[in-house]
Formats: structure tokens, sequence, C-alpha cells
């Protein structure tokens, strides 16, 4: 393997991205609710019924509403692309969760 190779992708986020999760003060709070959910190693079925809180769902629903108005901030404009990366990391989880279900 080519030393410079990732061993993941990043899909496009920026290191800066990254780091901000990391520090959970600065990450969105449906990644500190993800992880915090994936630390407990829940079942397949807890997986498949997972859901961020209300308050995360609402600050989304917030960045959406903006990014149609066209008035998102750079740093809101980051904010939704982890959203989305989170978004797309919880479909791929649940639909392996449903294969093991069954």
């Amino acid at each position: 393997m080519n030393e410079e190779s990732p061993v993941f992708s990043t899909g496009g986020v920026s290191t800066n991205q990254i780091s901000s999760v990391t520090n959970p003060t600065d990450a969105p709070i449906a990644y500190t609710e993800v992880l915090d959910f994936l630390i407990t190693r829940p079942t397949p079925q807890e997986i498949t019924t997972f859901k961020v809180s209300a308050e995360a769902q609402e600050r989304l629903h917030t960045l959406l509403d903006k990014n149609r108005e066209g008035t998102l901030t750079a740093a809101e404009a980051t904010e939704l692309d982890l959203y989305e990366q989170l978004e797309h990391l919880m479909i791929l989880l649940k639909a392996k969760a449903y294969d093991l279900i069954g």
C-alpha cells in the first residue's frame, strides 16, 4: 500500500471538519448523540430504531431551510456537510443491521 494512500476516504470532508468532530464541544449535536449510542454496542434491533433527538432534527431542518434560502454561513455549510455524512453512515449501518436481523 502506498504510504500516501488513506486507509479510508473522508468523502470530501476536510481535516478541519473531522477535527471538529473529535472535539465534542464543536461537533454537531447529532454526531455526539450517534457516538454516544454506538459506544454502547447496540444490538441490530436497537440500531434499526435509533433516531437522533428532536433538538438535533430541528437543527438539521434549520440548516436545510437556510440552504434553500441561500443564507448559510461557511460554518453552517460545513455543519450541514457533516450532517449529510452522518446520515449516509447511519443509512448504511441500518441496512447492515436489517440484514443481520434477517
